[in-house]
């Protein structure tokens, strides 16, 4: 089985914008529950269908295939719900981790977050200077419940 340990943050700065390459990535759900994920997306020319689990604190069961890029697209634009979720991403190397800044667009735009892979979940890292406040296993930062509530009608952010 696949795993994934990921903790999220929100940004306390700019400083990430000068850092990492954006990529586009348009991605979109064929199930959004949240005990089971089943996610398309197009990142640069390649598709992928990722499986997640449920969350368990910062882990998670997590299963990728490559995907033919057609059928990535036939997927996103026939079969999945809406909105898609689209943003650039920036991959910052800092202290040995790599760092995911995804920069949201579209019902999303104005959201901004990071994100860490660890090898376990008291594995030890050090934050940049442009890392806030952590958001960790709050839902409404999922991409999955974006599709449900953009950031676009949050009351609160």
């Amino acid at each position: 089985m696949g795993v994934e340990i990921e903790r999220k943050f929100l940004l306390a700065g700019e400083g990430w914008r000068a850092l990492g390459a954006p990529v586009l990535l348009r991605q979109g759900y064929l199930n959004a529950d949240p005990a089971r994920t089943v996610r398309v997306r197009i990142e640069g020319g390649a598709g992928v269908l990722t499986i997640k689990g449920k969350n368990t604190g910062a882990t998670r069961g997590e299963w990728e295939y490559p995907i033919p890029l057609q059928e990535a697209e036939e997927l996103l634009d026939g079969l999945c719900e809406r909105p898609l979720v689209e943003k650039y991403r920036r991959r910052i190397e800092h202290a040995g981790f790599i760092w995911e800044v995804d920069e949201f667009l579209g019902e999303n735009a104005g959201l901004v977050v990071a994100e860490i892979e660890l090898p376990s979940e008291d594995a030890a890292f050090q934050k940049p200077d442009w890392i806030g406040q952590e958001v960790t296993g709050e839902k409404r930062y999922y991409n999955s419940s974006l599709i449900r509530l953009p950031y676009s009608q949050w009351t609160t952010p």
